[in-house]
């Protein structure tokens, strides 16, 4: 049990009842933070309290939330919008698929949406003006290598990821400056129950796929070490710095009214 009776704030962690959520919640409560843990499945959340509580010490509150429902997800962003402890926020809750367009639905996907996307949208927008009140706080994000590395997975699994990469970055913009920081995690395969959602669960005993113990000890790393977006499973991190450069320098490059030559239409 930690000695100190102080904490660094209370850190809010979605989807915390199992895998990468649970493991961040051991770590923030071992660095001192004090916790919200949100996820639908209560007995689960209660148990992770219970024994970070005892190994810790440290105040750990459950949130019972199923964050695609409106109603419940409401809830969530009341105490971001108004627990004046809060000091970070963990956008983890998320699910995924392997399915192509031809074996799964629509309402499905539609779930997916509601989860990775407006979730994720929604309880940063409710926090974010509080921190800038603050004039600090911490907004994780948990995307995925296949929000670039697209055709990996499912199509609106991967679109989604792609999504928490771009709002990542304009979440920098719009906030850094503010004192907020932004971090975005971009996790390869993990071993987590996702794949068994996702319906591939032999992904999880692959050697390629990093344990989710890894994943969050190597983006708290980041996150120390002050990175933007961190990428535990590259090893050349100079990649990275490569594809957004070049993705800032061609971006000044599309504003221009003449179409580009190659598509032959006379002046």
């Amino acid at each position: 049990m930690t000695s100190s009776t102080t904490s660094p704030g209370t850190a809010l962690i979605t989807g915390a009842s199992t895998g990468i959520g649970a493991i961040y919640a051991d770590r923030l409560a071992r660095r001192g933070h004090d916790l919200i843990l949100v996820a639908r499945n209560g007995e689960r959340l209660r148990a992770l309290a219970d024994e970070l509580h005892a190994a810790t010490g440290r105040r750990i509150t459950t949130l019972v939330a199923d964050l695609t429902d409106a109603a419940a997800r409401s809830r969530v962003e009341e105490v971001l919008r108004t627990d004046e402890s809060l000091t970070m926020l963990v956008n983890n809750a998320g699910i995924g698929s392997v399915a192509s367009i031809l074996a799964d639905d629509a309402d499905t996907m539609e779930h997916m949406i509601a989860l990775n996307v407006t979730a994720l949208t929604r309880l940063s927008y409710a926090v974010a003006p509080a921190f800038v009140r603050r004039k600090a706080g911490t907004i994780v994000n948990i995307a995925s290598v296949v929000g670039v590395a697209v055709e990996m997975l499912n199509g609106v699994y991967s679109a989604s990821k792609s999504y928490v990469i771009g709002f990542g970055h304009t979440l920098q913009r719009d906030l850094g400056d503010k004192g907020v920081r932004i971090q975005t995690v971009m996790p390869g395969a993990t071993a987590t129950e996702f794949w068994d959602v996702a319906g591939y669960a032999p992904q999880k005993e692959s050697a390629s796929t990093m344990s989710a113990a890894d994943l969050v000890d190597a983006a708290l790393a980041g996150l120390d070490a002050g990175e933007r977006v961190t990428i535990p499973g590259l090893h050349e991190g100079e990649r990275w710095t490569q594809w957004e450069a070049d993705r800032r320098a061609l971006a000044p490059k599309f504003a221009n009214a003449v179409p580009a030559a190659r598509y032959g239409l006379a002046r």
